[in-house]
């Protein structure tokens, strides 16, 4: 199984935190602010990793790289390869991927859902179900598809919703410590 070393994930989990208090900060208007939030979900994408456990045939081998996929319409552009490229060491690097499509067969490990008009988030969530992702959405909180982690504004920072259930249907295991950073965590039920 993929799992963190206690040191790195206390930096990691600090990283984090850092990142979500960073948009509590005013920055010059509307625009810079979402620029300054699509920069903040680009980091904290690579970063949610290091705090998953997957099964061991989810990777075709112990140095196997991550595939980090973006699905639908990517908000992220280059940031998002910027955050990877600054990623410290480890045992495993990021393979990023955006993909218009997802079918049943994609190997993602970490998957941002965008949809978009080809493949709506619902249908994504749909067919990645019961596979070992953690799929990541930025639904509205009262939204009814959303992912294992769900980005929410809360208070002017980017912050996350956490769904345990759905991570253990999907085979992973998401830390304890990555849990008591969410707004909310929903449990099996």
């Amino acid at each position: 199984m993929r799992t963190a070393a206690g040191h790195a994930s206390t930096r990691w989990l600090r990283t984090l935190a850092a990142a979500a208090l960073a948009l509590a900060v005013p920055v010059g208007g509307p625009a810079a602010a979402q620029s300054l939030e699509r920069a903040i979900k680009a980091a904290f994408l690579p970063k949610f990793a290091a705090f998953v456990d997957w099964p061991d045939d989810a990777f075709d081998g112990p140095t196997s790289p991550i595939a980090l996929c973006v699905v639908g319409d990517d908000p992220f552009g280059d940031l998002l390869d910027r955050s990877v490229a600054e990623q410290p060491p480890a045992s495993r690097t990021f393979a990023v991927q955006r993909l218009k499509v997802v079918d049943p067969g994609a190997r993602c490990h970490v998957m941002y859902v965008a949809g978009s008009r080809q493949q709506p988030v619902e249908d994504v969530l749909r067919t990645v179900r019961g596979t070992p992702v953690l799929t990541i959405t930025d639904a509205e909180p009262q939204a009814s598809a959303k992912g294992i982690v769900n980005f929410v504004l809360n208070e002017g920072k980017v912050r996350f919703e956490m769904d345990a259930g759905a991570a253990a249907e999907n085979g992973i295991t998401i830390s304890s410590k990555l849990l008591g950073l969410a707004v909310s965590v929903r449990r099996r039920g």
